[in-house]
């Protein structure tokens, strides 16, 4: 019988995957369209109202593409929308951070050695930084909408630039990089739903009551989309930097976070260089190289050589230090796991804690014990090929132990 940790896994699971696949189809219909767009041409014999064309191969067919700058003459009967994309990414996006940041706040939100906080505290903090995100930053298209678009993208990057220094002043480094991803995120999925859909609603309402419709709409339109398109790439760097240490834990988390930003727009400008046919700028590559080699170095620049006093336990996991069977699995972790999962780990080759995860204490044991029985207890994927010979004695050892510590908490 499944208990609530392997059902809670599973829930995380189906999720994230939910996640992946509609943040997939909204990336390439984005960069698609992007591309066809600057990529468009004029041709004789086009529509009076048209503003480009393209033929495209592909499949086994050619496709010839009409775009129209402001609208057609009339409505066509099948209108395609790509809208359902950006909605259920960030719909299965804010259900990850329930999942794993809101439910497991004392774990994976909340650093108490950053900042005391309680949970519905670093929750209220989270929901109240994803809506000034947007609002700051609708704010800055607004005022400077007929301005230069490269000062909006600055003032932007000022705004991304001070969230990321925030997050790390109030989270975890885990949780400030990936808030300054849903912060991103959330900035895009709202262009969609608040600016580009409604807009082009607007045209479509114009059309089917045979008004001309104003191109202002689809200029503002426009200028969203490319914003998105501009921060896809630093979305897809914070949401996945939970897997690396290097990244998140780090004194400079927030600097390596800004600097993401820039390279998103090295390597986007060059492929839309190469779309609109405006030459291959190669000197953006030599940048994106130089910013990622900057954030290497930046990522080691501080490594402390004596651990940090440890901290107390949190009240998620003092059960977990109370259950029955603790002793025997902090011998068993101890003996099998912290070889690697150790300030200073010595299995040959490794040089920090695997996902910086330190088990070395039955502080940090309890602290992890989720992450124990799921990878060593309930699944074998923990050691990795088993190189610490993990008896099937003690893996059921880890087993009761959090079944007790369950059962403990029902109880009370």
């Amino acid at each position: 019988m499944y208990d609530w940790v392997v059902l809670w896994e599973w829930v995380e699971i189906a999720a994230r995957w939910t996640h992946v696949i509609t943040a997939i189809a909204w990336i390439g219909s984005s960069f698609y369209f992007i591309a066809l767009d600057l990529g468009l041409r004029k041709a004789d014999g086009m529509p009076a109202l048209a503003h480009g064309e393209e033929w495209q191969v592909h499949g086994g067919g050619f496709y010839h593409i009409t775009k129209y700058l402001v609208a057609p003459d009339r409505l066509p009967e099948h209108l395609t929308w790509f809208k359902w994309e950006s909605y259920a990414t960030w719909l299965s996006g804010f259900a990850m951070l329930v999942l794993v940041y809101y439910m497991g706040a004392e774990m994976f939100l909340i650093d108490p050695t950053v900042m005391e906080l309680d949970v519905w505290q670093a929750v209220a903090i989270s929901v109240a930084s994803l809506a000034f995100g947007w609002l700051a930053y609708n704010t800055i298209c607004r005022v400077f909408v007929d301005a230069n678009q490269t000062l909006v993208m600055v003032a932007l990057f000022i705004v991304l630039v001070g969230m990321a220094w925030f997050y790390t002043q109030v989270f975890s480094g885990r949780a400030a990089l990936l808030h300054l991803g849903a912060f991103t995120a959330t900035i895009m999925s709202a262009n969609v739903f608040m600016i580009i859909i409604p807009n082009q609603k607007i045209v479509v309402a114009d059309l089917k009551a045979g008004r001309k419709p104003d191109a202002k709409y689809g200029k503002i339109a426009k200028q969203r989309s490319t914003h998105n398109n501009y921060l896809t790439l630093p979305v897809l760097f914070l949401m996945l930097s939970n897997h690396y240490p290097l990244v998140f834990a780090t004194e400079y988390n927030w600097v390596i976070a800004s600097l993401v930003f820039l390279m998103g727009v090295t390597i986007r400008h060059f492929f839309n260089s190469e779309h609109a046919h405006k030459g291959s700028p190669y000197w953006t590559w030599a940048v994106t190289a130089v910013l990622f080699l900057l954030i290497a170095w930046l990522s080691t620049a501080s490594i402390r050589t004596q651990p940090e006093p440890e901290a107390s336990l949190t009240k998620g996991a003092q059960h977990f230090a109370a259950a029955q069977g603790f002793e025997d699995v902090v011998s068993i972790v101890q003996g099998r796991c912290s070889m690697c999962h150790a300030e200073e780990p010595v299995w040959e080759g490794l040089h920090w804690a695997p996902k910086g995860v330190v088990l070395e204490t039955e502080n940090q044991i309890a602290e992890n014990a989720r992450r124990i029985y799921l990878q060593a207890g309930a699944s074998h994927a923990m050691p990795p090929g088993n190189l610490s010979y993990m008896e099937p004695e003690e893996r059921m050892a880890i087993v009761r132990w959090v079944q007790s510590a369950q059962a403990a908490g029902s109880d009370g």
